[in-house]
């Protein structure tokens, strides 16, 4: 994710909630493939499952009075859950490419839209975001990062509000994106 500004990726995010046609999505939360072969692999490893009722109660923790708390606990209570597999490697390209194109797979069904694909063949980087619409309402987020030594698979499942997602950076084992300073420093 070093290698783009989530911040401009959000914003093409925006623009494809711009009304037009839509199709009845299908099940917005994916399928993750097996990924413990990955977990041997890996030097580092984040496995994050909030269903709607292990959101519930971290929002319960937040503080109301704080603006960004009282944003934070409003979006997650349209959510149904939040799913991430981020895996750090010691080596280039240690995981199978076959993994992530059995998630996209499951991104073409109806309903899915691919928003934002960045790929960078100098850094062998790539992030796409894609989201689940039900007429025109978001329901479903997804974000695959890879580079060449992290891969990341961000699934957000739930009424999403894009324009507050970001306040939720950090949290509830969503990856802090840095969506609004931009690209990381010296990265």
């Amino acid at each position: 994710m070093r290698m783009l500004t989530l911040k401009s990726i959000v914003a093409l995010a925006l623009l494809g909630l711009l009304p037009c046609e839509r199709v009845m999505a299908a099940d917005p939360r994916l399928v993750l493939p097996d990924l413990r072969s990955l977990e041997a692999k890996a030097s580092e490893v984040v496995s994050i499952n909030l269903d709607s009722a292990l959101l519930g109660l971290a929002a319960g923790f937040l503080d109301e009075r704080k603006p960004e708390d009282a944003a934070a606990k409003e979006l997650v209570s349209g959510l149904k859950g939040v799913f991430v597999r981020s895996f750090t490697f010691d080596t280039d390209f240690a995981y199978p490419r076959a993994d992530i194109d059995a998630v996209r797979r499951q991104l073409t069904a109806p309903g899915w839209q691919r928003l934002v694909e960045v790929r960078s063949l100098k850094a062998h980087s790539e992030c796409e975001v894609y989201i689940s619409m039900d007429g025109n309402r978001a329901n479903g987020l997804v974000i695959i990062a890879s580079e060449p030594r992290e891969l990341t698979l961000v699934n957000i499942v739930g009424s999403i509000d894009l324009q507050k997602l970001h306040r939720l950076e950090g949290r509830f084992g969503i990856p802090d994106l840095r969506l609004e300073d931009g690209p990381r420093a010296g990265k």
